[in-house]
């Protein structure tokens, strides 16, 4: 996502469902940036992530698997103001088990015409 080898406007739409939690705040620019690019005009995005205001460091995958990855959980708010940055208008939001240990957050934006 930090280096999308796309050509502008070849996309119909971009879903990113749990993937941007893997990326440091300082590469989400770059990262919406890409996404903007490579959408068409009208083209839609859809982003799932984890939310709160802390990042944390997963060494045991599913199966109990041995890993070292990054989780960056974050605020929809802020998450929507990177993408109003980028260029995109916000649709919708949904906020997913707010009473969850882990919330989800989920962002409907579009590439304007």
């Amino acid at each position: 996502m930090t280096d999308l080898r796309l050509g502008d406007t070849s996309m119909a739409g971009v879903i990113a469902w749990l993937s941007l939690i893997h990326i440091p705040d300082h590469e989400l620019p770059t990262v919406f940036a890409h996404f903007h690019r490579v959408l068409r005009p009208g083209g839609p995005l859809q982003l799932g992530f984890h939310v709160g205001d802390t990042t944390r460091l997963k060494t045991r995958g599913y199966g109990g698997r041995p890993m070292a990855v990054h989780v960056h959980h974050r605020r929809p708010e802020k998450v929507a103001a990177g993408l109003r940055d980028a260029g995109f208008e916000i649709e919708a939001q949904w906020l997913c088990g707010p009473d969850e240990e882990v919330p989800q957050a989920f962002l409907f934006a579009r590439r304007p015409g």
